[in-house]
């Protein structure tokens, strides 16, 4: 049998937004707010040939105990504003950016990212999230009154209206580019809207959808809705098993294993060594957790305040409470007393102390090594079904990708799985993904699908890790 081309190793860029990757301590840590830090990065990610640019949102600030955590990333310009402008001063790379299916209206989103899309040429991309905490809604005086088993269901819907305008601005049957379209109509449980959208068809045709989703319900949503997942699955057997349990579910909606995209979020740590490398993360890892951020981190698992306690002493030998302290956070954690005692065995098994142990659990280092090993472990990942591409999280804002995209860029290339241009006109093309199809088909698509018991069904998400 003839050999199989190698896999195309595809990599994207990620704006820090909600976290505590930076490292605010260290001389280089720029910016977060400042527009020369996001074009900084977005012309560093388009000089490496990365598929997009991706940035994140919240539409609160966070709180703990009370207060705004002050040790995350504080406040920043509108999504979309940055987008519009970061079009104007790149070429070729994706703009992606996180928008909320239950904070924003239909009508709005889909005129913002046609906006985009227009201004850049087929570059826009939505990541959508399905925020449902009255936390987040007291913002918008509507705390509390979406239900959250029904957060997929509007998103959904959500993304079917959005599909349903930008075919009615032009690019649907019997119209060309560009030209004016259909007056719209849609009625469901979410949203009653008809009226004529007022810009012309995206040149992509409709931008690329992101999802973030690791539970059952939130796969299915992926098959049935998105072009590319982000998710956390970053190290490569656990990668293995979600790319195929995602990819297996596509057939089910009528798609192929090429129509959508898995895109683990990662970080590179490089060296002139393999040794130094090694080092070199320890030191970052430590720097991601300090003293302050270690307790904060034990705080939202204990549920109640552990300032009393050393951070470079035992874990806290008091019990967990019951209600959260912490507000605006997604906390990934299944059975809290199971895990503190998974913890405290790690603990004493490796004499590690308070800090030390939420280093080991909460910093991914993902890929660390020289600029040719980190190379050929993204390959390996790739060629062996692990994902399609990665999403590189850098520590430092906004120089985080310059020493990625000189060193290892280049090694990708010698291996012969990475472009050495863009082969695309616009993002959809440049991710190799097929034309976008009408709305219609992803609703009937996915009706089909859900009238079909399924065989199986599995949430394989890890018993604790908090991702932002």
């Amino acid at each position: 049998m003839p050999e199989q081309p190698l896999r195309q190793v595809h990599l994207a860029a990620h704006f820090p937004g909600v976290n505590n990757t930076t490292v605010w301590s260290d001389p280089a840590s720029g910016s977060h707010i400042e527009f020369d830090s996001f074009a900084h990065l977005a012309r560093t990610a388009e000089a490496g040939l990365f598929d997009f640019f991706f940035l994140a949102e919240g539409l609160r600030l966070r709180e703990h105990q009370g207060q705004i955590f002050d040790l995350d990333v504080v406040g920043r310009p509108n999504t979309t504003a940055v987008l519009s402008a970061l079009a104007a001063v790149t070429n070729h790379i994706g703009l992606a950016g996180t928008l909320s299916s239950t904070f924003n209206e239909p009508f709005d989103i889909a005129r913002k990212l046609a906006s985009i899309d227009v201004l850049s040429s087929g570059r826009a991309a939505w990541n959508v999230v399905t925020t449902s905490n009255a936390f987040t809604g007291a913002n918008f005086r509507r705390g509390g009154y979406l239900d959250y088993a029904d957060r997929y269901l509007r998103a959904e819907d959500f993304i079917d209206v959005a599909r349903e305008l930008w075919d009615a601005a032009g690019r649907g049957p019997g119209h060309a580019a560009g030209t004016p379209g259909d007056d719209f109509s849609h009625i469901s449980d979410f949203f009653d809207i008809s009226g004529r959208f007022s810009l012309p068809s995206p040149p992509s045709g409709h931008p690329v959808i992101l999802q973030v989703g690791d539970s059952d319900s939130g796969r299915d949503f992926a098959a049935g809705s998105a072009d590319v997942i982000f998710t956390r699955h970053s190290d490569p057997e656990s990668g293995r098993k979600f790319y195929a349990d995602v990819k297996t579910r596509l057939a089910d909606y009528g798609r192929g294993e090429d129509d959508l995209k898995i895109f683990p979020g990662i970080s590179v740590i490089l060296g002139d060594t393999q040794e130094e490398a090694a080092e070199r993360s320890r030191e970052v890892a430590s720097q991601q957790v300090s003293e302050a951020g270690a307790i904060a981190f034990l705080e939202r698992v204990w549920d109640r305040d552990l300032s009393a306690f050393d951070p470079d002493g035992p874990l806290p030998d008091v019990p967990p409470a019951g209600e959260s302290i912490s507000k605006g956070r997604v906390k990934h954690i299944k059975d809290t007393e199971a895990t503190i005692a998974e913890w405290r065995a790690l603990a004493e098994a490796e004499n590690l102390t308070a800090r030390e142990l939420v280093i080991k659990v909460s910093t991914r280092h993902s890929f660390v090594g020289t600029p040719r090993q980190v190379a050929r472990d993204l390959s390996e990942a790739v060629q062996t079904r692990s994902a399609d591409g990665y999403i590189l999280v850098p520590h430092l804002t906004p120089g985080g990708l310059d020493e990625v995209v000189a060193k290892v860029v280049p090694e990708l290339q010698e291996l012969g799985v990475y472009r050495t241009e863009y082969p695309g006109q616009n993002l959809r093309e440049n991710l190799g993904l097929p034309p976008a199809r009408p709305a219609g088909e992803w609703t009937s698509n996915r009706a089909r699908a859900r009238a079909t018991p399924k065989a199986n069904s599995s949430d394989t998400s890890p018993a604790y890790r908090e991702v932002s």
